[in-house]
């Protein structure tokens, strides 16, 4: 038996390591206590309900990411191109914009929200 010192994330640990001899098979170590079963999450909150007056055209998220800012508001008439939003992805602002001229029925995303690839950020008419 050898005794050792090691460190872990600045915690010290004496640990006894058995030496075998050449071609020794070690003793089947016995399993550790099992694990107490996982907590169930609790199941994820209803996404917010979106606008009554939802448009049909859909302004979607290009990629996963955080909102920054939202620089439009419901009623606002937006052209092809102008910028609805930006979100932060990867550490970069980009700005999503509206794929045709309309009118926004909704914004279905907050400041702060994390969101998907495809997800419905806002709508127009």
């Amino acid at each position: 038996m050898k005794n050792y010192r090691i460190t872990v994330n600045g915690t010290s640990y004496d640990v006894t390591v058995e030496e075998l001899a050449a071609g020794a098979v070690a003793a089947p170590v016995s399993a550790p206590a099992a694990a107490p079963a996982p907590v169930a999450a609790p199941a994820p909150a209803a996404p917010a309900a979106k606008s009554a007056g939802a448009g049909s055209i859909k302004v979607a998220s290009p990629m996963p990411g955080k909102i920054l800012d939202i620089k439009v508001k419901n009623g606002d008439a937006v052209k092809k191109g102008q910028v609805v939003l930006i979100l932060e992805a990867m550490k970069m602002e980009n700005e999503v914009v509206a794929p045709e001229d309309g009118t926004i029925a909704s914004i279905d995303t907050t400041v702060g929200a994390m969101v998907e690839t495809g997800d419905t950020l806002a709508t127009l008419n």
